[in-house]
């Protein structure tokens, strides 16, 4: 597996403006990181999420749409709403179903199996609903590649409305209606939208009281929007802030059960709880074939049956962990000599379909490098296919679309169908593409910014961060970073899946966890300089309130490369003070000249913090006050003599770093 490259960026200077406007310096700094150096662009982007939905009918084909359903409630049809089996297209069909039968139509849903009949429209479905008198059907989250099962509907003389948000190839199903957002022509505003999001703007459609049918449904869409990883921007930004709340203050008893036994705090709840806490939960029921479990428990509206259902999902949830975790093993062990470079495709017998997505989505990330799962059964496969570094899946698979029977999904997730003997074939074609369409970006670990002093994780600067909710894709948790932290403890929480750690640095110290990490793999010891990746949390246990440091990264401090860095006058995460200024010449004038190995360099005053060292030296040598020689492994330092009225502000580093804009 591949270390994660570390982009930290440079020293980000924080805008007096944004702290004129009462931003605290971590959320100021947070927001000149991302671009926001304005008080009124922060104030617009912080606000965002507010305000009425846009309107629905700026849709392609929602017109269209609108009209053929409300015929069929004149003439009092038959219809059905066809889903999808992950959580946004689970939403998308109770959505839509359930604002139907409240306007009086006779619905029915139909999700596949996803084990039986795979992903999207299928003519032994559509044949079997035609039987039981339906005569419209509308697809929610799938049905913009259904080119071929929407004719056969329509030699049944069943009508089809289709509403996705994947991808388009060149042909569109010739159905009443097709409402994609990414259709060619669409508004850009609109193109990020979850497949519930399309089937929300429907129901907004037809009902024309966006505000009510928003106040209605905002828990579903919200649910489904971030569980699908669409940019939490622009009108999805409305939907899940709109959603957060409505779960916070009047939870449809489904979601109020299994928010209660996946233990989330409904007072803090944010984005990141329905990403990686509800949505693997209402996930596990696809996957494993039980789709309807899930179905059903965002329409049960008695407490009892709804904590029966929310409990089946997570013991789903428990049997889907075991399964990822036997695949994820066979995975690595079959990667042992794959051609490095190239993005992986693995295929065998057994591996369960409704799991696969997730290990590819855990080898994308190990490995850097696009991944395929391919479950064999007989003499054919299907396959889930995930991302990495920009590189484009949708436009890959069409390029390889000769040695596969079927494909769909978007630029970072597909899915495929593929017989035995063209998976070797395939895997040469996709690696050949992908030496001619390189990744646009390597994904590493990015923070925000450099923290520049402790007191930016107090308290108050922590809760500010709350100001950016909701977070998620497109708009992340703030990803802050810590260098030459010492790694003062590390100890195994929840049974060793998880490690609870205490850094020092700043003269402070720093409560911590990192979840699906096992203290054996941290990767560095008790007393080890570590950089750490990380975002901000308050923690609360026992009526007590703490900043608590969600790891996502760590790894040992390259201690000669962090001074010489700062000697070249590179990035820095600390401060000097005058006095801690005057410490380190005193301590100098005994040594100098001198030439000392780089990696001693912490060891010239034991009041100060290494990076304090190189910082001071920095100044001094802007100063005229010292020379500094940097060798191959030595640094050689020379001082000349100093001035008690030396004006310490003629030194761009003392400016920069004491007035808080380092």
């Amino acid at each position: 597996m591949k270390e994660k490259i570390w982009n930290i960026p440079g020293p980000v200077p924080i805008p007096e403006d944004l702290l004129r406007a009462g931003c605290t310096p971590l959320l100021a700094a947070v927001l000149a990181a991302r671009g926001l150096t304005g008080a009124d662009e922060a104030r617009a982007f912080l606000s965002g999420g507010s305000g009425a939905p846009a309107d629905p009918m700026r849709l392609a084909d929602m017109p269209a749409a609108a009209a053929r359903l409300r015929l069929a409630m004149e003439r009092g049809e038959t219809v059905a709403v066809y889903g999808d089996y992950d959580v946004d297209g689970i939403t998308a069909t109770c959505l839509l179903t359930e604002y139907l039968r409240s306007s009086g139509l006779d619905v029915r849903s139909y999700i596949p199996d996803r084990l039986a009949e795979g992903y999207g429209l299928n003519t032994a479905a559509i044949a079997r609903l035609r039987e039981q008198g339906v005569s419209l059907l509308v697809t929610v989250d799938c049905g913009i590649t259904a080119v071929e099962e929407t004719a056969y509907a329509a030699s049944l003389g069943l009508d089809v409305i289709v509403t996705d948000h994947h991808e388009c190839q060149q042909e569109l199903p010739a159905a009443a209606a097709v409402v994609d957002p990414k259709r060619p022509g669409s508004l850009r505003e609109d193109r990020d939208l979850a497949g519930v999001g399309v089937a929300f703007k429907l129901a907004c459609a037809l009902d024309g009281d966006s505000e009510a049918v928003l106040a209605r449904f905002s828990d579903l869409a919200a649910v489904g929007t971030v569980a699908d990883v669409m940019p939490l921007t622009g009108e999805n930004r409305r939907i899940v802030k709109a959603g957060l709340e409505k779960l916070r203050r009047d939870p449809r008893p489904g979601l109020a059960a299994l928010m209660e036994q996946a233990g989330v705090n409904v007072d803090r709840l944010g984005a990141n709880n329905l990403g990686f806490t509800l949505a693997p939960r209402i996930n596990a029921a696809g996957r494993l074939g039980q789709v309807r479990t899930a179905a059903e428990l965002f329409w049960e509206r008695d407490p009892q049956r709804a904590a029966e259902l929310a409990a089946q999902l997570c013991e789903m949830n428990r049997q889907r962990q075991q399964l990822e975790a036997d695949i994820w093993d066979e995975a690595v062990d079959m990667l042992a000599g794959y051609p490095a470079g190239e993005p992986i495709v693995l295929a065998r017998e057994g591996w369960h379909q409704g799991v696969i997505g997730i290990v590819a989505s855990r080898l994308s990330e190990a490995y850097q490098a696009p991944t395929v799962m391919i479950s064999l059964e007989g003499d054919r496969g299907k396959g889930s296919c995930r991302s990495w570094g920009g590189f484009n899946l949708f436009d890959a698979l069409a390029a390889c679309g000769d040695h596969l029977e079927s494909y769909g999904g978007h630029a970072l997730a597909a899915g495929l169908n593929l017989r035995r003997e063209n998976i070797e074939p395939f895997r040469q074609a996709l690696a050949a593409y992908y030496r001619d369409n390189p990744p646009t970006g390597e994904e590493g670990v990015s923070p925000d910014l450099l923290i520049l002093d402790g007191e930016m994780l107090s308290m108050e600067c922590v809760e500010s961060l709350e100001a950016l909710e909701p977070c998620g894709s497109g708009n992340p948790r703030p990803l802050l970073c810590m260098t030459g932290a010492v790694l003062a403890e590390a100890s195994p929480i929840g049974g060793g899946k998880h490690t609870r750690l205490a850094l020092e640095k700043f003269g402070r110290r720093f409560d911590g966890v990192w979840f699906g990490r096992r203290t054996a793999d941290l990767g560095a010891d008790p007393g080890d300089r570590v950089d750490v990746a990380f975002f901000p949390q308050i923690s609360e246990f026992r009526s007590r309130r703490s900043v608590q440091l969600v790891l996502s990264e760590l790894r040992r401090t390259d201690l000669e490369a962090m001074y010489r860095d700062i000697l070249a006058g590179g990035r820095f995460d600390c401060t000097l003070t005058r006095q801690e200024l005057g410490h380190l010449w005193r301590a100098l004038e005994k040594r100098c000249p001198c030439s000392l190995k780089l990696s001693r360099l912490g060891r010239v005053d034991a009041r100060l913090q290494p990076e304090q060292i190189a910082l001071g030296l920095r100044v001094l040598t802007e100063l005229g006050l010292a020379t500094v020689q940097l060798e191959e492994r030595d640094v050689r330092i020379m001082l000349v003599a100093w001035e008690e009225k030396t004006d310490l502000d003629r030194s761009p580093t003392w400016r920069g770093q004491s007035a808080g804009k380092a």
